[in-house]
């Protein structure tokens, strides 16, 4: 599924390592089908010391403790390999997991102004579980704000248990 810009430094394919990853419910499957072609449709990246892209990138896990990103060009010969620890994102995922829960809860019962107060508390959390794997990813992969919030969406969806 390609992407609909036509810079080079743009994902033109998300796939996830089934052997570490796994498969989980449909709808976990869904929701990371949801965030692969959001992450698609609109993205800025690129790979420091790579080349020109577009490119292709497989997640795998390692260890349960390391994200890789492995970067492939357009024709799939591999460019290089990035571990991203997980370790920085867990307490940030399980406050933004918990917020949503908060926020889905809210909408069944709460105000108005309530529920408001919550989505924002939960865009937050967002925005700063993006600002955070731009950090972490800094150097080595240069991505523009909206591609890190798809990208943390993502990488949520992997911490879905069920």
């Amino acid at each position: 599924m390609p992407a609909s810009s036509d810079n080079p430094s743009r994902l033109i394919e998300v796939r996830l390592d089934e052997r570490t990853v796994g498969r989980r419910s449909p709808e976990v499957e869904h929701e990371r089908a949801i965030a692969i072609y959001d992450l698609l449709e609109d993205n800025s990246f690129e790979p420091v010391g790579c080349g020109e892209g577009p490119y292709r990138l497989r997640l795998s896990l390692e260890d349960n403790n390391r994200l890789i990103f492995n970067i492939s060009d357009s024709d799939d010969v591999p460019l290089g390999q990035i571990p991203l620890p997980i370790s920085p994102f867990r307490r940030i995922i399980r406050d933004y997991f918990a917020i949503c829960e908060s926020y889905y809860d809210a909408i069944k019962r709460a105000a108005p102004s309530k529920i408001e107060a919550i989505d924002m508390g939960r865009r937050g959390l967002h925005n700063d579980g993006s600002e955070l794997l731009r950090e972490r990813l800094a150097g080595r992969i240069e991505i523009d704000h909206d591609t890190a919030r798809r990208l943390f969406t993502l990488l949520c969806v992997l911490h879905i248990k069920s």
